[in-house]
């Protein structure tokens, strides 16, 4: 088969949650290669989604902006809209959002292991 794409994707077997209609709805996936401009992603079934959609992967703890370009029985291509190259997820048009959320995650772990190391000095 001859390759059209200008940069290669990967072979990947990793879960995917896409999220749609104001994230009122949700479907799990499974992203079957991924690369720089785009994604093929497989479900247990024919889907129907909107050509524009967010795509989590629990894996990295990311969500990025896709848009649909191809559909194929359970699969579809997708293209990774510019703003989720630059940032990925963006929650409502916020970029600091998840950057704090994030963060405060890490604290709240920083916090624990701090915690932990104190108990086993004393």
């Amino acid at each position: 088969m001859i390759e059209r794409r200008a940069h290669p994707r990967h072979k990947t077997l990793i879960k995917g949650r896409i999220y749609f209609n104001n994230r009122l709805s949700s479907m799990d996936c499974i992203v079957r290669d991924i690369g720089e401009e785009g994604s093929r992603l497989e479900f247990s079934e024919n889907v129907t989604l909107p050509d524009v959609f967010e795509l989590y992967l629990p894996n990295k703890d990311e969500y990025f902006q896709a848009h649909v370009v191809w559909r194929k029985g359970h699969n579809i291509g997708i293209t990774w809209t510019p703003e989720a190259l630059l940032n990925p997820r963006r929650e409502s048009g916020r970029t600091d959002y998840h950057l704090a959320d994030r963060v405060t995650k890490l604290e709240r772990e920083v916090a624990l292991l701090l915690k932990r190391i104190d108990a086993l000095e004393h």
